[in-house]
């Protein structure tokens, strides 16, 4: 007899766990002293070697349960591609079910399909995040579809660069409203349920550009530093209803807002060298980032902006 999980540990449910008894029996077990490889002989186990690694199952489950999204719902805006894209997957992975907001309908119907072809829910929504009527609707609509919103992603933005004397009222109205005002009215709309019912997390998507300046940047550096001031000063305004606000900043991904910046082996390079980690990573390191501040594994962290640049921030702030 070979062991497995539900072998060894009664009462832990592979549903539970997203696992088998087969997942379990791939993993090296080294550090349990005499143990070559995982397929173990159950007959051939003393009674105290079970118990330890009835416990050793036991405190590892429990500690993954605690990033489990099981039972939650999310409104990600801005994820019909890129980082609001690989954010709302990941999120569905973790768990939970998933809205999806753009104003490009057909993009986040796409990621709407794959999130169901993750046995979760998902609901693809036509918004403009800078229209405060817009915002409210979606998060009636979600609300009402799914029952409720307990984690909100704000990561639909814009960018553009251009010298102060000619950057126009237009292109600066732009930036600000869909990179600080829209996340503004996302959070409005959904602090209601989430006060009322006293638990909550929203994730603000942020950049390194608010915390270091470049030339040309006024509009978007600012609108993110405002954006990382609106997450601090939320997060001091609901922490006492439970509800986390968390920023993330990314530094250099491949999005499709970068990829004029990467489209060369010698641009790929000199960007690979301001990173003092000297690589770019995948956009799915984002996802997995937003469902630690998504979970109640982030319980008693809230009003951070968490930086994730392979050293960026580190070396030039």
């Amino acid at each position: 007899m070979k062991l497995g999980i539900g072998s060894v540990v009664p009462g832990v449910e592979a549903s539970d766990l997203q696992v088998t008894d087969q997942i379990f029996e791939s993993s090296p077990l080294h550090q349990f002293p005499g143990t070559e490889n995982s397929l173990l002989p159950k007959d051939k186990l003393s009674a105290s070697f079970q118990e330890q690694l009835k416990h050793a199952c036991k405190r590892r489950f429990e500690m993954l349960k605690e990033f489990s999204l099981s039972g939650s719902t999310a409104l990600v805006t801005g994820g019909g591609r890129g980082i609001g894209r690989a954010i709302a997957l990941t999120l569905a992975e973790a768990g939970a079910d998933v809205a999806i907001a753009a104003r490009t309908l057909s993009q986040v119907e796409e990621v709407a399909s794959e999130i169901r072809a993750l046995n979760r829910r998902s609901l693809a929504l036509k918004t403009d995040v800078t229209d405060s009527l817009s915002v409210n609707e979606m998060v009636s609509y979600t609300t009402d579809r799914l029952g409720k919103i307990d984690i909100l992603v704000n990561v639909a933005g814009i960018s553009g660069s251009a010298s102060l004397d000619s950057f126009s009222d237009e292109a600066w109205s732009r930036i600000i409203e869909t990179n600080l005002s829209g996340p503004f009215y996302c959070c409005r709309a959904v602090a209601g349920q989430m006060l009322e019912h006293r638990s909550g997390r929203i994730i603000n998507v942020s950049s390194t550009s608010g915390a270091k300046a470049t030339a040309g940047g006024s509009a978007y550096s600012a609108s993110k530093a405002g954006l990382n001031m609106l997450t601090k000063v939320l997060a001091a305004e609901f922490a006492p209803y439970n509800v986390c606000v968390n920023g993330i900043g990314p530094g250099w991904f491949e999005t499709d807002m970068t990829r004029s910046f990467l489209e060369t082996p010698e641009q790929r390079t000199q960007v690979e060298s301001i990173i003092p980690m000297g690589r770019l990573t995948s956009l799915r390191d984002l996802g997995l980032l937003a469902v630690y501040l998504a979970s109640s594994a982030s319980s008693w962290m809230t009003g951070q902006v968490i930086y994730l640049d392979g050293g960026e921030t580190a070396v030039f702030l």
